[in-house]
């Protein structure tokens, strides 16, 4: 059986649509696959990417090693108690499709993701969150495979070292390890998260016999839909930046110039401001360069608007980074992995 195809394009493989070439392409369903792909001499030794949704992936080039997409599917209940749902859902599975299924399932706790693109085995990648809601709040562990080692390991929360978008797997572990399945602790009688962002104000414009998590996660579709560009339709990686966090004195020297500048308080000395806001101000918002730009109604998200390439992206994301720095003394840093 031939493990691996040749110059395989990956514009199908990436949310932002870029025609880029992987030198070695293949992909897995289960873990048998899985090992025997890393066990072949070439996935050990050439660069090497594992993709699932890729919608946090910018690619700048082609591809000078083996890009492996993981299929693995299932979703099941693997234990419960008097208060949670404890859930495994395998890597391969589309996130806002399992969110559908705990939601029909009246398994609360991450409703609030709604509808953001990408897989489940990501998610504890970039430690998702939306709307006041986080993977590490919901997480009770995964399991990994290790690349060179080949032997299987659970990672509980601490081991993950979640913080802001971030794990373990995206830093000191980057390229390590292989994510095949993560447990979820899914609470039976719900807390509702309204308070974030517009979601209240959405709920109370829907006509509701009782409040649910259905609802919420309606609310939240609804937000999304009207702000954000579907990558099926227009090619994006959504939030492209992470929101800075400053200490208090430079947040208070912005607002001494920008009275109506937001921010959420982090602790005592660190506040986080919305990059979107500092984009905006600039002036970025809706701007269009050629065939890419700023999308016009939500000022984080980068966009394709068709045959642009990686590198003008990224070019563009500079071109905001060094202008946000110039004028605010903040440096913003970028949420999707360049490749």
């Amino acid at each position: 059986m031939q493990l691996f195809q040749e110059n395989i394009s990956l514009r199908p493989y990436n949310t932002f649509g870029i025609d880029v070439n992987a030198k070695l392409f293949s992909s897995f369903a289960n873990e048998d696959e899985l090992m025997a792909l890393l066990s072949e001499k070439t996935v050990q030794t050439e660069q090497r990417l594992f993709l699932g949704g890729g919608s946090n992936v910018l690619f700048t080039q082609d591809f000078n090693g083996v890009v492996m997409i993981n299929r693995m599917k299932g979703i099941e209940l693997i234990k419960e108690d008097d208060t949670y749902y404890y859930v495994k859902a395998m890597a391969g599975e589309v996130w806002h499709q399992f969110v559908m299924y705990c939601i029909q399932h009246d398994m609360a706790g991450i409703e609030n993701l709604s509808l953001i693109p990408g897989s489940v085995g990501a998610s504890p990648m970039q430690n998702i969150g939306a709307y006041g809601v986080e993977i590490k709040d919901v997480f009770h562990g995964l399991e990994a495979i290790h690349v060179k080692e080949k032997a299987k390991r659970f990672f509980n929360a601490t081991e993950c070292s979640f913080g802001y978008r971030e794990s373990i797997f995206k830093r000191k572990e980057k390229d390590n390890w292989v994510i095949t399945s993560v447990t979820f602790r899914l609470k039976k009688r719900p807390e509702f998260h309204t308070t974030y962002g517009a979601i209240q104000e959405e709920l109370d414009k829907m006509t509701l016999d009782k409040m649910n998590i259905k609802a919420v996660s309606q609310a939240v579709i609804n937000i999304r839909q009207s702000k954000l560009p579907d990558p099926k339709k227009l090619g994006n990686a959504g939030s492209f930046f992470k929101n800075p966090v400053v200490d208090l004195t430079v947040y208070q020297a912005i607002k001494e110039k920008y009275p109506n500048a937001p921010c959420y308080p982090i602790d005592e000395h660190q506040v986080k401001v919305p990059a979107g806001w500092l984009i905006e101000t600039l002036g970025w918002k809706g701007k269009r360069i050629e065939n890419h730009g700023v999308h016009e109604k939500q000022a984080l998200v980068l966009v394709n608007y068709g045959g642009s390439t990686g590198q003008q992206i990224y070019d563009l994301s500079t071109a905001i980074i060094d202008d946000i720095h110039s004028t605010f003394g903040i440096t913003l840093e970028r949420e999707v992995n360049i490749y």
